[in-house]
């Protein structure tokens, strides 16, 4: 699903606010209800006062009865009388029983008191005995809902403030939790920690976030590769270049001083700085191939004509070995390049012929199936252990001495063909060939992709 967060954003904050309304709603509806109802003391107190206006009016003393009411009165600083109700019947239907005995002059003590009426209620305590009641102006101790104003003020303002700063703190740790996690693993990375990664600490999140961190950690993989391998890089090729620097020191002091033949010493230095050009231009291609990942020139060839005229290079350069080659009339490769192509299988054939002793054979062979082409050199040198068919296509890695030829080789043939081949949508192998010699197939196919993106 494209734009995970913001439709989980969507629907948390949506939720949470429909949520949040209908709870503050109900809490207000809830404390408001309880607030409503007189206290239970007070309740009773009330139905204590009809008690006793009852007796003070069944004793007949209807001077107490009328005492005990202005005590009343002047002590809860209220309103307060004694009633009696009748109902006449004037026209239509007979009146029902419960007709006769609902009617009221005041509230019921067990009703709810309207908390926005700014007077107070009169209450009405009904007499077990004649259609009497006491009638009272609740007192204002007795108003429920006193503290209202504030509670409301609470559910409405407090509450909501709180549950929205909660909502903002988990959208807070759900965004910021990768952040910081990204964050660490970018300062551990800059610390030289290229192994770091952050996808895994994520867990099973999904969203902008995760794609976030992957792409993290497809960047310190790739950066991590290049640092490694420029540095590595640098330290095999000073390594290499020792050797021929030392030789070419001894040469141009043996001019300097005319020690030897002056000739000699002249094609000595000439060498060695051949070899010197051709360490650094190979190392700097490399180097080009492996981090600037640069667009080649797209162009469509016939792999048969490039393959012709590299086998009739080898051939000349090395007489004293057979070249057998396999090969069909035509194999076009569209949006390829020529020039990286060419160059990687030069490398190989020029290094299995380098490896092939005197008089044997080298075999090359081209196949094409369904979208790809095989292209196989085999020679008949010694072959290289099953632990290192992949590390020899690391830069200046040169096996034991049997496979080791003269003729200058730096370890950077094959390693060269690998990132000219990958740049072009290729791939390269090796393997022990069934009856000795090293065998290298390399995978082209028909229409590339890799230069069409």
């Amino acid at each position: 699903m494209k734009h995970r967060l913001f439709w989980k954003f969507c629907l948390f904050i949506a939720t949470g606010t429909v949520l949040l309304f209908y709870f503050v709603d109900l809490a207000v509806n809830y404390t408001e209800e309880g607030m409503s109802h007189l206290h239970e003391v007070d309740r009773a107190t009330l139905n204590a006062w009809g008690q006793q206006a009852e007796l003070l009016y069944q004793s007949g003393d209807h001077s107490a009865l009328k005492q005990w009411l202005d005590d009343l009165k002047a002590k809860e600083q209220t309103w307060v009388a004694l009633a009696e109700f009748s109902i006449h019947h004037l026209a239509g239907d007979d009146l029902e029983s419960q007709n006769l005995e609902s009617y009221n002059l005041g509230r019921n003590v067990d009703w709810k008191v309207h908390l926005y009426f700014a007077e107070n209620p009169v209450m009405e305590i009904p007499f077990q005995q004649n259609r009497l009641s006491l009638l009272i102006e609740l007192p204002e101790r007795m108003r429920p809902g006193s503290y209202w104003p504030t509670v409301r003020i609470l559910i409405q303002v407090i509450l909501p403030l709180l549950l929205l700063s909660l909502l903002c703190y988990f959208l807070y740790r759900h965004i910021m939790t990768p952040l910081v996690k990204l964050q660490r693993a970018t300062k551990a990375f800059t610390s030289g920690n290229y192994d770091v990664r952050v996808r895994k600490q994520l867990g099973r999140r999904g969203d902008e976030l995760a794609a976030l961190g992957q792409t993290f950690d497809s960047m310190a993989e790739r950066i991590g590769e290049l640092i490694i391998s420029q540095r590595q890089l640098i330290a095999d090729l000073s390594h290499e270049l020792r050797t021929p620097l030392a030789r070419l020191d001894i040469a141009i002091e043996c001019v300097i001083e005319g020690e030897g033949e002056r000739d000699k010493n002249l094609q000595r230095i000439q060498r060695e700085s051949q070899q010197i050009r051709r360490l650094v231009d190979d190392t700097l291609t490399l180097a080009w191939l492996e981090n600037e990942k640069p667009d080649l020139q797209q162009e469509d060839l016939d792999l048969v004509d490039l393959v012709d005229v590299l086998v009739a290079d080898a051939r000349f350069e090395f007489q004293d070995r057979h070249l057998i080659c396999g090969l069909p009339d035509s194999a076009m490769l569209k949006h390829s390049n020529h020039q990286a192509l060419g160059q990687a299988i030069e490398n190989v054939l020029r290094n299995a012929m380098r490896y092939t002793p005197v008089g044997k054979t080298v075999e090359l062979t081209l196949e094409g199936s369904g979208q790809l082409y095989l292209l196989r050199i085999t020679d008949q040198g010694p072959g290289v252990k099953e632990n290192l068919l992949e590390t020899i296509f690391k830069p200046f890695y040169r096996v034991d001495k049997s496979r080791q030829a003269s003729g200058g080789s730096f370890g950077l043939g094959l390693a060269l063909a690998k990132r000219q081949l990958e740049a072009v949508g290729g791939s390269i192998w090796a393997n022990n060939g069934a009856h000795g010699g090293l065998a290298v197939s390399i995978q082209l196919p028909k229409v590339n992709q890799t230069l069409q993106m």
